[in-house]
């Protein structure tokens, strides 16, 4: 089999060049089939090899990945090279509009270190930013707020992309960008998941003449089997290659940005009020993306690392694995795991609404809520014949010591608006470096509205600030200030070595999706690409209209696990996304490194569309 791939590989070199091929050389082969057009690679969800591996939702990206690390390229290069491709592939869901969380583990040092890409709110926003005048109340959430010009934070991307190449590559932006530029230009194949979310947005993308000239010629989506071209990207991102992220953040860019942020470039038939924003040219020019440590707890003997506030996946996660830490359950039936799973989820949600902000801005305590003993009390709460029937209170953080019972704080204020639309890859080179790097423009397809000239989308991450502003919310909006996020790229070591690597879009099920895939992994003895693939559900501390806790689950996990479920009362809503036709939580990728030197690189078989991962050699 591998030999027909390898000889597939060669003939899609000769035809369509290097840069993008799925790479080979000296019996290097990327894993997976290859599509008789040069501009479709047919998607793999699992690969197995040596060398280097990248899993992505997108084959083009993880071609371009490939590519970098078969030049020599490393984990960071290789990394940045999938996510510009990314922004040419997945733009409705990342991109120089956008920002994220990066993740890395260093080979030599042994260390695991992040950075914030997260966007900020410009310096001119006002509390009640989201209220809309004309009603004093709240404007509604879609599509009136996430299509506006004040629901866009500032964008972090490139200049995390930056600052991951100074740290730890060895390729300069221009190098690293080259891929992408070259999809950009040339295009790529149009699958049904890229044309039904056109379709999905198509009343928000009509609203701009920019965005709909891009992406609805015609009036309509790209057909499914079209080539998708975006020659005003690959011309940004060749101006980007000379100029680097001053060419984004000050000059005639940044200017663009800040006008299309202000003054947006709405249709006269609109029928949308597309609020404008107060972001300037000064706001651009003051970002910086945050060297940061990451979040550690121990988990059955394996150091689990993730992301710190802004983000809330690393406290969130590590204070989960700390409840369940307790509970032994791989000697459960998968019922009663699963239970555990959920009530420990929940618990710690409660105290993610209640404590978790931008640090610059908030007192996060973060020692505390990752604190073993502090899990072990808030553990005491798990009912082991009940589901919680009303959403559990926040832990005293001030106050513990481990022994039940505990005392409570108030509930948090409110239910998360974070949208599913994101996106993640996982990297890992020959030397070991590994690479976990979440990235988004917050909705499906941003804020809607496509910088004119330039190619990409901007973010409407603002959003995730909480509507109403309160002086006890830590997420309340502030000038300046990064909205709270979900994202949750983590890297867990065995005895030190990487041993797995994972991450997820999907708004706050994105925090969900990684504890979930970690208990199947580690205790319900599921293989990775198993963990991946099997059925979800999402336990975020949230009520009903009555004040019922539920659960959202993918109708596959009510399918096979309902019934089970049943006897200890828990409610399971089936999952849906409000803003598109998605049903499903998640869309994961994840690298796992075998005993054997091997590295297993796995994705999603089904949830959008499959994602796709590739390994450099196939043999030693």
């Amino acid at each position: 089999m591998f030999h027909s791939q390898w000889l597939d590989a060669r003939r899609r070199v000769v035809a369509a060049g290097a840069a993008l091929a799925l790479a080979f050389a000296g019996g290097a082969v990327a894993a997976g089939p290859v599509s008789a057009d040069p501009r479709a690679v047919d998607k793999t969800p699992t690969a197995t090899g040596y060398g280097g591996a990248v899993s992505t939702v997108d084959p083009e990206a993880s071609a371009a990945a490939l590519e970098v690390l078969r030049k020599g390229g490393n984990a960071v290069d290789a990394a940045v090279a999938a996510a510009a491709t990314l922004g040419v592939t997945e733009p409705y869901s990342a991109g120089v509009g956008g920002g994220g969380y990066f993740v890395y583990y260093d080979a030599k040092s042994g260390k695991v270190s992040t950075i914030d890409g997260r966007e900020t709110a410009p310096a001119g926003i006002k509390h009640d930013a989201f209220i809309d005048p004309a009603t004093g109340k709240p404007y509604n959430f879609t599509p009136e707020l996430v299509t506006s010009g004040v629901s866009v934070g500032v964008p972090g991307t490139l200049a995390t992309w930056q600052r991951a190449l100074d740290r730890w590559g060895t390729l300069s932006l221009g190098e690293a960008l080259r891929p992408a530029t070259k999809v950009a230009d040339r295009g790529f194949v149009v699958d049904e998941t890229f044309r039904q979310q056109t379709l999905d947005n198509k009343a928000r993308f009509e609203a701009f003449p920019a965005t709909s000239n891009l992406f609805l010629p015609g009036g309509d989506a790209p057909k499914v089997g079209s080539i998708f071209q975006n020659h005003d990207l690959a011309a940004t991102y060749r101006m980007l290659s000379k100029e680097g992220p001053a060419g984004f953040y000050s000059g005639q860019l940044a200017s663009e940005i800040a006008a299309t942020v202000q003054n947006p470039p709405k249709t006269a038939t609109t029928t949308l009020p597309v609020p404008a924003g107060s972001m300037t040219t000064a706001d651009l020019a003051a970002y910086t993306a945050l060297d940061q440590a990451p979040t550690h707890v121990n988990y059955r003997g394996y150091d689990v690392y993730g992301k710190a506030p802004s983000s809330s996946g690393g406290t969130t996660i590590g204070e989960a694995l700390n409840i369940l830490e307790p509970f032994n359950l791989s000697s459960m039936t998968v019922p009663d795991a699963l239970h555990h799973y959920l009530s420990a989820s929940a618990l710690a949600f409660a105290d993610r609404g209640k404590y978790v902000g931008d640090p610059d801005f908030v007192n996060v305590p973060q020692n505390a809520l990752l604190d073993p003993v502090f899990g072990k009390e808030r553990a005491c709460l798990i009912d082991p014949l009940h589901a919680a029937a009303t959403p559990y209170p926040a832990g005293d953080v001030t106050n513990y010591d481990g022994v039940c019972p505990a005392s409570a704080a108030p509930l948090a204020e409110k239910k998360d608006t974070e949208n599913i639309s994101t996106t993640n890859l996982s990297v890992a080179d020959k030397w070991g470096n590994v690479v976990e790097y979440t990235l988004t423009i917050e909705q499906t397809g941003g804020s809607g509205m496509v910088v004119p000239g330039r190619g990409f989308l901007l973010n409407n991450e603002l959003t995730d600030f909480s509507a109403v502003w309160s002086a006890s919310d830590p997420n309340r909006i502030e000038p300046g200030k990064r909205p709270r996020s979900s994202m949750s790229p983590t890297i867990i070591l065995k005895e030190g070595k990487p041993w797995l690597a994972l991450g997820s879009p999907g708004g706050s099920t994105i925090i969900t999706t990684v504890l979930q895939t970690i208990v199947n992994r580690v205790d319900l003895g599921m293989t990775t690409p198993e963990a991946l693939a099997a059925p979800r559900a999402s336990d975020r501390n949230f009520a009903d209209s009555s004040g019922k806790a539920y659960v959202t689950a993918e109708p596959g996990f009510i399918d096979k696990y309902g019934t089970g479920l049943s006897p200890y009362g828990y409610v399971l809503k089936p999952s849906g996304d409000a803003f598109t036709s998605a049903a499903e939580i998640g869309a994961e990728t994840a690298i796992e490194f075998l005993p054997n030197g091997q590295m297993l690189a796995a994705a999603e078989p089904v949830r959008r569309g499959g994602g796709s991962a590739m390994v450099l050699k196939t043999s030693p």
